[in-house]
């Protein structure tokens, strides 16, 4: 293993104890090469001035502009009620947009004295909102003097000025000079890339691309050195998932290929629809898999009610077929009841094995969560450990020590993004080999997503909704503009129930948060802050009492007991409950086909796949859906433009890509990632298509030409550093 000392060197021998602690705690990075690929995430030219129209709200930023105005207001206050509080406001300009600064009390002295209009600096601090207008208040800044002599006006006003992603403990300008520091350690970074591929395509060496990443003299250098650098981490991470499926492909598994006229034959008989061309092309590719000798690791993608779970089921009944087991994984108690009822009502008599009336193929479907009374529980480990059981269905409770299987040969995971990786591992563990994966996924993942994040697995889709599904309309409902239109919506909820059907009502927070930080202290400046999400138990309280009252409103949450969640969905299906007001615990898998209205209030608190999921809930029967998406965020912010997005199209790959335009790289490989910086800096997933496909086959070639990677000591190092032992495995897992 070669060690890169240089590199490796911890940052608080390199920049002393104080820096490297705030670098460590709010940046992640721990050493010089960490610093080294914390990149800008923009350059400034200092005769340019930054788009202050374009800042985000909520966000730390840097920015680069000039003083026009600065007043001092003296008020009186609490402090000082003899008219002593002083309140300095700046106004910072771009040219075309302003921006309002502001300080407070003994913070005022030093910029009123040196931010006088005409100077020009560097701002940073966190963009709200007051009175309607942006503002940064107490923002750090550093002055652009031009006052090094050595620096001619020329130079000074075409210098690119990086900008780093900062945090409120450390400006960009402290990371910059940090960076200097380091910068002389690039020399000796080992290359990663094998040097054919590197001149192949024509790519700077890895030294001079962190060179110019850090310190370019023109657009170019930053142009070659961020090619260079997106291939670094396309490769690295594309090796890293081809060792897994080179490893996987070396591992036995147990053919299971269905018997003619047996189960799945019978189920196939007593299905009342014939199966879409969709349902066809997937489950074919999933019987062949399920024909080989190495486990099957394939990803089902499928919208929100596109037959995911039949597909699924087919799978399982071929496996109990050639004498296996299946298992199915559910993230919550009560998604596994609810797939439970719904696959033993598909499978009717077929899934009475060994009662009587059980139809001659027959086997026993048991369903095994935490909550289950002793006596239910113990028979339905028996019913696994004996093979009475050919499919379970149950929570993570399924992955307990005690849970023996007779034969595992199929595990179906709902919903992948809900499942750490020791989970799937232990369950892997319970075959005598292991035994085939299907993950299932609601979520739309776009090509190069799928490609980076679930590398490992080969890829189904199902795109066409089974006949039958009704559309669902989907509108923005602009609270704070439009009240009216509000009024409007708790109406339209009225005439659904009216005509016999059912509506949801989601809220981001559940509302009984005892020591809920945001109701601690605020000081002056915290008061323009956002109000607190709207919560399900006042959401509730108000509706039942005000613009629903009459009607039966119910609530459900995460925090209830598992029984009274599922009373309280038992009461909805039965459309006992005409509103149900509920967290996102309804995103996944609720089916309520009466269930024709949903309004999701502050819906600018959820992410778009969210919304698209949260809205499939409705529409899925046979009356027309209809999805109102409530906010009070003014028309021009992100957030609204978002909303927008998701209530003009129903197709949920679009949406994914909007999406992750929108976020920030980091976030592509998801939170299951817990915390660790995302190995993603100046990839993007989206524009980079090209790129992470060629790695993708270029990283395949090399793998299974040189498996342990022998002759490139530079990737093996680059991959440590990429993969510390979770991240692999929870790569190896999508």
């Amino acid at each position: 293993m070669d060690l890169v000392p240089a590199l490796q060197e911890p940052l608080k021998k390199v920049l002393g104890p104080a820096t490297a602690k705030v670098m460590a705690e709010h940046l992640g990075l721990h050493t010089v090469g960490d610093l080294l690929h914390h990149y800008p995430r923009r350059y400034e030219e200092r005769g340019q001035l930054t788009h202050l129209a374009d800042l985000p709200m909520d966000e730390h930023v840097t920015v680069v502009a000039m003083v026009a105005d600065a007043r001092l207001h003296t008020f009186a206050s609490a402090k000082a009620p003899r008219g002593k509080g002083q309140r300095l406001e700046v106004t910072i300009t771009d040219g075309s947009g302003r921006l309002q600064l502001v300080f407070f009390g003994n913070g005022v002295h030093k910029p009123h004295k040196e931010l006088l209009p005409g100077t020009r600096a560097m701002f940073a601090g966190k963009v709200s909102v007051f009175n309607r207008r942006l503002q940064l208040a107490h923002p750090a800044y550093e002055l652009l003097r031009g006052d090094d002599p050595s620096e001619s006006v020329e130079t000074w006003a075409g210098a690119l000025i990086p900008l780093y992603p900062a945090t409120a403990k450390l400006e960009s300008w402290k990371i910059g000079k940090a960076v200097q520091t380091v910068l002389p350690s690039a020399q000796e970074a080992l290359d990663p890339l094998p040097p054919a591929l590197r001149e192949g395509r024509g790519l700077v060496s890895l030294p001079e691309a962190l060179l110019k990443i850090h310190r370019p003299h023109t657009k170019a250098d930053i142009a070659a050195a961020r090619d260079r650098l997106k291939w670094d981490e396309a490769f690295v991470l594309q090796v890293a998932l081809a060792r897994r499926r080179h490893a996987d492909a070396l591992l036995p598994a147990v053919a299971r290929k269905p018997t003619p006229d047996g189960l799945l034959t019978a189920f196939d008989d007593r299905l009342p629809f014939t199966l879409t061309d969709g349902q066809q092309k997937v489950s074919k590719e999933i019987f062949d898999d399920l024909a080989t000798e190495h486990p099957m690791h394939r990803l089902l993608q499928g919208e929100v009610g596109s037959g995911k779970t039949l597909v699924a089921l087919r799978a399982m009944l071929a496996v109990v077929d050639a004498g296996g087991q299946a298992a199915m994984l559910a993230p919550t108690e009560v998604l596994a009841q609810q797939h439970h009822r719904s696959i033993t009502e598909m499978m009717g008599e077929l899934a009475e094995g060994g009662m009587l009336g059980g139809a001659e193929h027959a086997t026993k479907v048991v369903l095994l969560t935490g909550s289950m009374g002793t006596a239910a529980r113990r028979q339905a480990m028996l019913d696994l450990v004996t093979g009475d059981a050919g499919i379970v269905i149950g929570t993570h409770a399924l992955i307990e020590d005690k849970v023996q299987f007779h034969d595992l040969g199929l595990v179906v995971v709902d919903e992948q993004h809900r499942f750490g990786v020791e989970q799937r591992d232990a369950l892997r563990g319970k075959g005598k080999q292991p035994p085939h994966l299907l993950v299932m996924t609601a979520t739309p993942i776009p090509r190069t997503v799928a490609m980076t994040v679930f590398g490992d697995l080969e890829t189904s889709v199902l795109d066409q909704l089974p006949a039958g599904r009704s559309p669902i309309a989907t509108h923005v409902v602009p609270a704070a503009d439009k009240p009216h239109f509000l009024a409007r919506a708790w109406e339209r909820v009225r005439e659904e129930v009216g005509n016999g059907h059912q509506a949801y009502v989601v809220c981001p927070r559940i509302g009984d948060e005892e020591d809920d930080p945001r109701k601690a202290k605020k000081s002056a400046e915290d008061e323009a802050e956002k109000r607190p999400p709207l919560a399900v138990l006042d959401v509730a309280d108000q509706l039942a009492k005000g613009p629903l009252s009459g009607l039966k409103v119910e609530v459900l949450h995460g925090r209830m007991h598992p029984d009274d969640k599922d009373a309280v969905m038992r009461r909805f299906a039965a459309g006992e409950t005409d509103v149900l007001v509920a967290t996102t615990v309804i995103e996944v898998g609720v089916n309520v086909p009466n269930a024709t209205a949903m309004v999701i209030m502050d819906a600018d608190r959820f992410g778009v796949s969210q919304l698209h999921q949260l809205r499939g809930r409705v529409g899925r029967g046979s009356a027309p859906g209809l999805c109102l998406l409530v906010t009070e965020m003014p028309e021009a912010s992100p957030a609204r433009q978002r909303l927008t997005a998701v209530a003009s199209t129903l197709d949920g790959f679009e949406l994914s890509r909007i999406d992750l335009e929108q976020r920030r790289e980091g976030d592509v490989l998801g939170q299951a990632q817990s915390g660790a910086r995302s190995s993603l800096r100046v990839l993007a997933v989206i524009e980079d298509e090209e790129i992470i496909a060629e790695a993708r086959e270029e990283a395949t070639t090399l793998v299974s030409r040189d498996p342990d990677l022998t002759d490139l000591p530079g990737l093996r190092t680059a991959l440590d550093a990429l993969l510390d032992e979770e991240r692999e495995q929870y790569l190896e897992k999508g």
